[in-house]
């Protein structure tokens, strides 16, 4: 049997859609919050849906002079594991996205940037969270001070994609906002996509 092409897909997706019954808050947190709703599925059955709510979040692909990028090592409890990632940082509530990520890559590697794009929105977690990250691209790179949060503790350095892109293969790196960012970022080189200029 052959499988369906999109094409051959009905139009819409209302056929797919759960409609929300009812809903309650199960736990309020410092900026994760856990709902449980009830849902009517496609075929008049009900279901029950767990998903945490959050604010949104901001990566940076900062490119420097001699075309590194920059990037951070970080400890990420819920793993138990130190994680090379891009900058990046959460949304404060109401703050602009640009705004977010321009403060977080000054905050967390003194760097500022005179050139700024956007590249794209991801949903990291689509199953059982509203996260998006919107992932930005940061170029002419002036140095400066760093200030982190008192929280806050990582490690900032600089690697030349290939590098990158070796750790990806080699499961050294797995966070899913990096290796996204890193098979962009060599398919922008190769001239096959393009960010969207912020002026």
């Amino acid at each position: 049997m052959t499988e369906k092409s999109f094409e051959d897909l009905p139009s819409g997706d209302l056929h797919l859609r759960e409609e929300r019954l009812s809903g309650e808050d199960i736990y309020g947190g410092i900026f994760l919050n856990m709902k449980r709703d009830r849902v009517c599925m496609p075929d008049g059955q009900e279901a029950v849906r767990e998903y945490l709510t959050h604010p949104g979040a901001v990566a940076i692909v900062a490119i420097l002079d001699d075309d590194r990028v920059l990037m951070e090592r970080q400890y990420r409890y819920p793993i138990a594991k130190s994680c090379i990632e891009i900058p990046a940082g959460k949304l404060d509530p109401k703050e602009d996205r640009l705004i977010c990520a321009k403060r977080e890559l000054e905050e967390e590697t003194g760097y500022t940037a005179n050139k700024w794009s956007y590249i794209r929105r991801i949903h990291p977690v689509i199953s059982y969270s509203t996260e998006f990250i919107d992932i930005y691209l940061a170029e002419d790179l002036v140095p400066g001070k760093s200030h982190l949060d008192e929280e806050e503790f990582l490690d900032v350095f600089a690697a030349p994609l290939d590098q990158i892109l070796g750790w990806i293969e080699d499961g050294e790196i797995t966070d899913v906002k990096t290796t996204i960012s890193a098979y962009w970022l060599d398919r922008y080189r190769r001239g096959l996509v393009s960010p969207k200029p912020i002026k």
